[in-house]
């Protein structure tokens, strides 16, 4: 377990070598690839989201590869397709770029549905199928997909339905004007556009972390804790539809992997506490008429944790 937190530093310490400032909002990223799962990244367009998803691949030691999606992507572009192969005189199938370890799915709302449910389905199942054939994608593989919260003209949005999908959604925002000039200081002090971050982990290296996330302990308080949030969240009288079990889910496993990160083998409600907006906004629904009065599903969030009793500091260590 210690070695596994101090590889989850390690990296860490990397991507912040390339991406400046965004440490906290890097470590709930991290927390949702060693929980196994995928991050929407919505912001908006220069906040290093792209580079962000770079410098984790690189720094995981795992194959990175983009995939620009457009109005004009078909479905076959992502998963790839069978292509007649003249000198054998047969058909082979040619991946696409899913067949990776971390795949950027840059502005995913800009390609059209049927191209994001191809995608979608390789997220949950980890597999996909090409004309009756199917084929398992490699371990581990996670997405980290973009979306662009402005420019809606021409775009696909998600319904609320496939974002539940997604583990986590996490929202960089604007550097401080400190954190600006570094950005910019770092830039003349390289001498060159590209960055590049040292590999900590690799493949077989990230799985062993992931398993040992599987052994971070959760106390039955704490687990009643991510249950009543979660149900907080549907009985909320400005919710029209409010987080699934599978919210639920998301926060608990997520949680046990920043308690790793943190260096815990066990889970605290500060915990949850940082990760209910990643794990719960994007699974809320409020009622239209609400908007006019600007509350959003991150606003339902807080007064839930705000609340919702936290349970007690007794017990919360394995025995």
């Amino acid at each position: 377990m210690a070695a596994a937190a101090a590889a989850a530093s390690r990296v860490l310490d990397e991507v912040d070598r390339a991406v400046v400032g965004k440490r906290e909002h890097l470590t709930v990223v991290l927390a949702g690839v060693l929980a196994g799962g995928h991050v929407l990244l919505e912001d908006l367009p220069g906040l290093g989201k792209t580079l962000a998803a770079r410098s984790l691949a690189q720094a995981l030691g795992l194959e990175f590869r983009r995939a620009q999606f457009t109005p004009d992507l078909l479905p076959s572009d992502v998963t790839g397709s069978f292509v007649y192969d003249q000198a054998r005189a047969e058909f082979s199938f040619r991946a696409g770029p899913l067949f990776a370890g971390l795949l950027l799915a840059d502005e995913i709302n800009r390609t059209p549905p049927k191209t994001q449910a191809a995608l979608l389905e390789a997220m949950q199942e980890r597999q996909v199928t090409v004309e009756g054939t199917t084929f398992p994608l490699p371990r581990p593989f996670h997405v980290l997909a973009t979306a662009n919260p402005i420019e809606h003209e021409g775009t696909y949005p998600l319904p609320e339905a496939q974002l539940d999908r997604f583990l986590l959604r996490v929202s960089f925002g604007y550097p401080s004007a400190d954190e600006e000039w570094e950005v910019l200081s770092r830039r003349i002090g390289r001498g060159r556009e590209e960055q590049q971050v040292a590999r900590v982990l690799d493949a077989d290296g990230l799985l062993a972390v992931q398993e040992a996330v599987e052994r971070v302990h959760v106390a039955e308080s704490v687990g009643r804790y991510v249950v009543a949030l979660a149900g907080a969240t549907r009985h909320h009288p400005s919710v029209l539809v409010g987080a699934s079990p599978r919210g639920s889910l998301a926060l608990l496993t997520a949680g046990r992997a920043l308690a790793l990160i943190r260096g815990r083998d066990f889970v605290v409600p500060e915990d949850v506490k940082a990760l209910a907006r990643p794990a719960l906004v994007h699974r809320i629904v409020v009622k239209p008429e609400l908007w006019l009065e600007d509350v959003g599903p991150a606003t339902i969030v807080d007064q839930v944790v705000a609340q919702v009793p936290v349970p007690d500091a007794d017990d919360l260590e394995p025995a």
